[in-house]
């Protein structure tokens, strides 16, 4: 992808010193100059830019592979939640996004946590032995229950303090509260990535910031959105697939102002920002009320698993799921009304903005 910094492309260190002087970090900024451009930046010969910018573009190539490789390049990540997992093929897909919405209180961070806990145990107990790049854009994520989760589901191997705090330092926090913020992280990921030794990446959430800053009624916000959600994804997808690592969206609701499945014929409630951004996403979860006391996961796109629905509840070890699933009866659950927490009256969240009205 063109957004790969230049030293990932092969350039060496002095000339990435020297085309950052002129704010050109990326393959992006280096292919949008002419051969002239180049050689004036860089101070190379005709010869040497055009070999530069030949290197570069075959550094950010799509490479050409087979279903055969692909095949057996496939790996997933344990969520230790045998009955998600059996479902979804093994756990959550490496090099893929996977979004978990719905109401609040339904357990998304709490899935967020857990899923951080599992990324830093040792492969040999189902973890990647890995770092975890944490993006809150809610200031919703808390080190305390993170530990809590750690010790109380795996008593044996985080009982020991020092291992508890050796697990809280291997999960990086990155407060962002503006949108301009999020896209800032997410271009110097692949950074992030690689110094921080990560093999999981979780947003939490996409649709904050987003829903706060936008207001859709007002021209032009429509498209500005739309696109920066896009680079968003298109970013997301590139680091997932550039390092084999699974990504974790979680996103919010909204209600569908009228339109058939509502209560009255007044509304009903949906994942948020529109059909646009669920094509954006490989794997959506849908996460619901029951009751009181339980929840329900939906697997409600998945280009592996059928359409399905489990029990769960959360614990002080996290996510536990009851029984082992069955599969979905009636149409596909992403369009079907989210069942929330005050009465299970699928009226009481805020409006759809008016690009969300549209894309439905």
């Amino acid at each position: 992808m063109a957004t790969r910094k230049l030293k990932r492309a092969g350039v060496s260190d002095d000339m990435c010193e020297q085309l950052k002087r002129h704010q050109i970090e990326s393959c992006k900024d280096l292919l949008s100059l002419s051969p002239v451009e180049v050689m004036n930046v860089a101070e190379l010969s005709s010869r040497r830019a055009s070999e530069l910018l030949q290197s570069v573009s075959r550094a950010v190539a799509p490479p050409v592979t087979t279903a055969l490789e692909l095949w057996r390049q496939h790996s997933c990540f344990s969520t230790s939640l045998p009955a998600l997992d059996r479902l979804l093929g093994g756990g959550l897909s490496r090099g893929t996004l996977t979004e978990v919405t719905g109401p609040s209180g339904c357990g998304k961070t709490q899935m967020c946590l857990m899923l951080s806990v599992l990324a830093t145990l040792p492969k040999s107990r189902g973890g990647l032995d890995s770092g975890v790049i944490y993006i809150d854009t809610e200031s919703a994520f808390s080190a305390k229950r993170l530990v809590e989760i750690a010790q109380s589901r795996f008593p044996d191997h985080f009982g020991c303090r020092e291992r508890a705090l050796q697990m809280a330092g291997r999960v990086h926090v990155f407060r962002e509260l503006t949108c301009q913020n999020v896209l800032n992280r997410l271009d110097r990921l692949e950074e992030d990535i690689i110094s921080t030794g990560a093999g999981l990446i979780i947003l939490d959430s996409v649709a904050s910031v987003v829903r706060k800053e936008f207001d859709t009624t007002l021209p032009g916000n429509l498209m500005h959105r739309s696109n920066m959600l896009s680079h968003e994804a298109s970013t997301l997808k590139y680091l997932a697939h550039q390092f084999n690592i699974p990504v974790v969206l979680t996103n919010q609701i909204t209600t569908h102002l009228g339109g058939q499945g509502s209560e009255g014929g007044s509304g009903f409630v949906t994942a948020a920002l529109g059909n646009t951004w669920s094509h954006s996403v490989n794997t959506r979860l849908i996460v619901q009320y029951v009751d009181a006391r339980q929840r329900q996961i939906l697997i409600a796109k998945s280009p592996v698993a059928p359409f399905a629905v489990l029990n769960y509840t959360i614990e002080k070890q996290g996510i536990c799921m009851d029984g082992q699933g069955a599969l979905y009866e009636g149409t596909d659950p992403g369009l079907q009304p989210i069942r929330v927490q005050t009465e299970f009256n699928y009226n009481q969240t805020e409006p759809m903005d008016r690009t969300e009205q549209t894309q439905q």
